[in-house]
C-alpha cells in the first residue's frame, strides 16, 4: 500500500482537460486534496465535476492531463485503487431482481474488507428491510444503500457525486451528518471524503478545503476557514437613506431604505472603518457561509461607481 503525505497526496489532478466533441467539460482543472480532509467540488450542474470524478475514476479517458490516487495512476493500475475507494454516483442504480441483502453479499464479494459492524448498524439507522427488493425502494432508499456499500468496504477515500440531490431534508440531514461524518471520525488521518455538489448548504459543517469550477474551470480553491475570515458581509443601517454615500469601488450586495449590504473580500476592516465616518446607528461584520462564497464567486456583484 502506497503511503500518503503532503508529498503523495489522497488525490492529484494536475490541468485535467476533457473534450465532448468541440466543447471542453474539463478546461486544464487542477487540485490536490490531502489525505484525512473533506474536500468539496463546487459548481452549478453541468459544471464539469461529474466528468472530473468519472475521469478520476477511469470511467471516462481524459484528453489531457494528469491524475493520481494514491500516487497512482488509475488507468495503468485500475484494480489497486479502485479496491480503496467507495462511490457513490449521482444516478443510483441495482439489479432489480436483487433484495437488499443479496445486493449487499454480491458487492462485499468483491472487496478485500468488508465492515459487517458497519452493514448491521447502518441497516438498522435506515431502517432498510433486507428483505425488500432494491426495485421497490424510494430514491433516498438506494442512496442509503448505495452509501452502505461504498462505507462498509471501509475505503481510504469516499467518492460522493451530488450524493443528497432530490432527497428529502432529513434524509439529507442523515446521510451528511450521522454516516459521512462518522466515517471520517473513525480514522481522520487515513480516510478522505471527496464530494461533488452544488447544494452546499448541506455539507457546510464538514468540508475542510473546497474549489469552485464553473464551465469545467477552477474559479477558486481555498481552505474553509481561511475563506470564512476572508470573505465577510458588512451590515450597516444609518439614520436617514444612505444613497448619497460615496460608496466608490464597494460591492453592494443590498441596499434596502436605511439598511446597505457590502461584500468584503479581505478587507472588512478598511470597508468598517469607512462608514464608520458616517455615523452608522449598528455596523457589524459577519462571515460569509461557503454558499454564499460560492454564489458570489459565481455572479459578482458589479462595484458602485
Amino acid at each position: 500500500m502506497t503511503p500518503l503525505s503532503d508529498d503523495n497526496p489522497a488525490i492529484l489532478i494536475r490541468n485535467l482537460v476533457h473534450r465532448y466533441r468541440r466543447a471542453d467539460a474539463v478546461d486544464n482543472l487542477s487540485l490536490t486534496v490531502p489525505a484525512g480532509r473533506c474536500y468539496g467540488l463546487f459548481g452549478r450542474n453541468g459544471a464539469g465535476k461529474t466528468t472530473t470524478i468519472k475521469c478520476l475514476l477511469h470511467l471516462l479517458r481524459p484528453t489531457g492531463g494528469e491524475i493520481k490516487v494514491f500516487g497512482l495512476d488509475p488507468a495503468r493500475d485500475e484494480v489497486a485503487v479502485k479496491a480503496r475507494i467507495g462511490y457513490v454516483p449521482d444516478q443510483v442504480a441495482f439489479y432489480p431482481w436483487m433484495t437488499v441483502r443479496q445486493t449487499l453479499d454480491y458487492c462485499a464479494s468483491f472487496r478485500r474488507r468488508w465492515n459487517d459492524e458497519t452493514e448491521a448498524t447502518l441497516l438498522a439507522e435506515f431502517r432498510l428491510d433486507a428483505a425488500a427488493r432494491t426495485s421497490h425502494l424510494s430514491k433516498g432508499q438506494r442512496t442509503q444503500l448505495a452509501l452502505m456499500l461504498a462505507i462498509c468496504a471501509d475505503p481510504d477515500v469516499l467518492i460522493l457525486d451530488e450524493p443528497t440531490s432530490g432527497l428529502d431534508p432529513i434524509v439529507r440531514r442523515e446521510l451528511i451528518q450521522t454516516v459521512i461524518g462518522a466515517y471520517q471520525d473513525a480514522e481522520p488521518d487515513r480516510r478522505t471524503v471527496f464530494v461533488s455538489t452544488h447544494l452546499i448548504a448541506e455539507f457546510e459543517g464538514i468540508i475542510d478545503e473546497f474549489t469552485i469550477i464553473d464551465r469545467g474551470r477552477e474559479v477558486l480553491t481555498l481552505d474553509a476557514d481561511a475563506a470564512r475570515q476572508q470573505y465577510q458581509k458588512v451590515h450597516a443601517r444609518f439614520a436617514s437613506d444612505p444613497s448619497g454615500l460615496d460608496l466608490r469601488g464597494l460591492r453592494v450586495l443590498r441596499r434596502h431604505g436605511r439598511e446597505l449590504e457590502i461584500m468584503a473580500s479581505g478587507d472588512a476592516s478598511e470597508i468598517l472603518d469607512r462608514l464608520k465616518a458616517y455615523a452608522p446607528e449598528a455596523l457589524a461584520a459577519e462571515s460569509l457561509t461557503l454558499e454564499e462564497i460560492f454564489i458570489s464567486a459565481l455572479r459578482p456583484q458589479e462595484t458602485a461607481a
